[in-house]
C-alpha cells in the first residue's frame, strides 16, 4: 500500500493536475486525472468508490466516495475543476505549489482543490471503521461553467445524507444564502448597407442602444421593487457583460449582440426574471418585428437559502465562531440541497482569492479547517 501524502504533498499533487473548465473549447479540459487521484487516496482509506461520467460533457466525471453504513450521515462536497488563468499575470507556474509568506500559491489552492487535501488529512485521523452513519465525499465536474456535475448528481439522488457541507472558500464562515445566476444573449438582426444612405438599411447598433436603455430601466426596477437585506447588494442585479456588432465604419451594422447576466434573490424563480426581461423588451420587439431575439447562454443556477434556524446552522456557527451570512456569487448548494439535506457552504480560503492571479491558501487556515472537519464528522457520523 502506498503511503498517503501529508497535506502539503496532497495539495501539490492536486494542483499539478490541470482540470480547467471553460466555455472556450481551446481552454476546456477533462478532469479524470484529478478524479482518479482522489479515488486512489480514498480507496486506500477504505472508501467505496463510484466514478460517474457526466453526460453531454467533454470527458468530465464525478467521484462519490463512501464509508460507513446506514442512513443519513454527512456529505462533504466540492468541485474538481478550476478557471483558466492568465500566465502573464501569475508570478509563478499556476500548476506548481509555491510556498511563500505563510501561503500556498497555486491555481485551485482555495477554489477549491485544497478542500479535498484537508478531507484526506482528517480522514487519516479518524477510526473510520467506527462510523455510526456514512461519510460521503463528492467531487464534481464543471462547477466553474455549467455546473453539469452537480446537476447530474442531483438528478440521480444516489444518496440521502442528513447534512452537506460545500467547501467553497468562505474563510470558514457558514453561508446560508446566495443569489441565483442566469446569462442570456440578446441578438439584433439589422440590415447592412452603405453608410452613405442609412434609409436603405437597419442599423443593429442603434437598436441595441435602445435595448440597453430599456434594460437600464429594468435595473432601476430591480433596485426599487426587490430587496433582501441579508445581502450587501440587496437587489437583483443585471450586468452588461459583452457587446459585439458591425465590421466597418462605412457599413450599416447588420448584426449586433449583447450578453447579459442576471442574479436573482432567493424566492425569485427563473420564470419571473425572464418574464420581466421579456416584458421590458416587448415594445422594441414589436417595433422591430422579427429582429430581436433572446437566447440562453448557459443553463441557469438557482438561488439558495437554508433555514437559519436549522440544527446544522447552529452547530456550524458554534464551531466556526462566525454568524451565518449571505453571498452574491453562486455555488452548487441548490443542487446538493435537492438531495433533501440541510446544506451549508463553508470552506477554507477567501473568495477574494478565487479566480485571481497568484491564488493562495494561507497557512492559518490549516488547523482551523481540520478542526472544523473533525467536529463535523464526529457530530454527524460518529455520535449521531
Amino acid at each position: 500500500m502506498t503511503k498517503l501524502p501529508n497535506f502539503a504533498d496532497a495539495l501539490t499533487e492536486l494542483i499539478a493536475l490541470s482540470s480547467i473548465s471553460s466555455t472556450d473549447i481551446h481552454w476546456d479540459q477533462g478532469n479524470l486525472n484529478v478524479i482518479q487521484l482522489l479515488a486512489t487516496w480514498f480507496e486506500q482509506l477504505g472508501f467505496t468508490i463510484d466514478i460517474q461520467a457526466v453526460p453531454q460533457s467533454r470527458h468530465k466525471y464525478n467521484l462519490l466516495a463512501k464509508i460507513g453504513s446506514g442512513e443519513g450521515g454527512l456529505l462533504l462536497a466540492g468541485h474538481s475543476d478550476t478557471v483558466p488563468f492568465d500566465e502573464n499575470r501569475w508570478q509563478s507556474d499556476p500548476h506548481k505549489i509555491v510556498t511563500k509568506d505563510n501561503k500556498f500559491y497555486g491555481l485551485g489552492t482555495c477554489d477549491m482543490k485544497g478542500f479535498f487535501a484537508f478531507i484526506l488529512q482528517v480522514c487519516q485521523q479518524i477510526e473510520l471503521t467506527k462510523l455510526k452513519k456514512p461519510l460521503y465525499i463528492l467531487a464534481t465536474a464543471d462547477e466553474e461553467t455549467t455546473m453539469a456535475g452537480a446537476r447530474f448528481f442531483a438528478e440521480h439522488q444516489l444518496i440521502k445524507p442528513d447534512v452537506a457541507i460545500i467547501g467553497e472558500p468562505t474563510n470558514l464562515v457558514p453561508v446560508v444564502m446566495h443569489k441565483g445566476h442566469m446569462s442570456h444573449q440578446i441578438k439584433v438582426k439589422g440590415q447592412s448597407g452603405h453608410s452613405s444612405n442609412p434609409s436603405l438599411g437597419v442599423n443593429a447598433i442603434e437598436i441595441i442602444y435602445q435595448v440597453i436603455g430599456k434594460l437600464l430601466n429594468l435595473k432601476e426596477e430591480f433596485c426599487q421593487q426587490y430587496h433582501n437585506n441579508h445581502f450587501d447588494v440587496a437587489a437583483p442585479t443585471l450586468n452588461f457583460g459583452a457587446i459585439k456588432g458591425g465590421d466597418s465604419a462605412n457599413r450599416i451594422c447588420g448584426y449586433c449582440t449583447l450578453d447579459i447576466d442576471m442574479r436573482s434573490l432567493p424566492g425569485m424563480r427563473d420564470e419571473e426574471l425572464l418574464h420581466l426581461l421579456s416584458n421590458t423588451l416587448k415594445p422594441l420587439a414589436e417595433k422591430y418585428a422579427g429582429r430581436i431575439t433572446i437566447e440562453e447562454l448557459h443553463p441557469s443556477s438557482p438561488s439558495f437559502a437554508q433555514d437559519e434556524n436549522c440544527e446544522l446552522v447552529s452547530f456550524a456557527e458554534k464551531i466556526s465562531e462566525h454568524q451565518c451570512c449571505a453571498v452574491n456569487y453562486a455555488t452548487e448548494a441548490p443542487f446538493i440541497q435537492q438531495l433533501g439535506c440541510q446544506t451549508l457552504v463553508m470552506g477554507p480560503g477567501s473568495i477574494d482569492q478565487a479566480h485571481q492571479p497568484n491564488e493562495f491558501l494561507a497557512f492559518d487556515q490549516i488547523t482551523k479547517t481540520e478542526d472544523m472537519l473533525l467536529k463535523l464528522i464526529n457530530r454527524y457520523c460518529l455520535f449521531a
